[in-house]
Parts: structure tokens; sequence; C-alpha cells
């Protein structure tokens, strides 16, 4: 894949490159794109999104009796 570097001043002009970048894209590559950037995220905060290694996390659920 080609990069292209363009230079823009003007932050509409930068978000309609931007827009027009994302549109070009088929549905598929945003997708995983979206997809790479959740698992990137989640490895910030030192989570791992495989099946082997889960986060450590107890969910624990009271239930009251109601008034």
């Amino acid at each position: 894949m080609d990069k292209i570097i363009r230079k823009v001043t003007d932050p509409r002009q930068q978000q309609a490159e931007t827009y027009r970048y994302w549109q070009s894209l088929s549905v598929g590559e945003r997708l995983s794109a979206v997809w790479q950037a959740s698992v990137d995220a989640y490895a910030f905060k030192g989570v791992l999104m495989d099946d082997e290694q889960r986060s450590e996390r107890t969910l624990t659920r009271v239930q009251r009796k109601r008034r």
C-alpha cells in the first residue's frame, strides 16, 4: 500500500481528508482497524484480549429483597 503525506493547515480540510480516507476503505478494513485499536487500547491498560489469558476480575452480584 502506497502512503501519501499531505500538509494540511485548515482543521476543516484535515477532518474532510480523514473522512475521505476512512470512506476509501472497505467495511471489513474499517472493522479490522477498529478491532486493532480496541486490542491496542486494552493492551495499554494491561488486559490481553486472547483466549489463553483473561483479566482476573471478579464479578459479584448482591440480590436484595424488594420493599
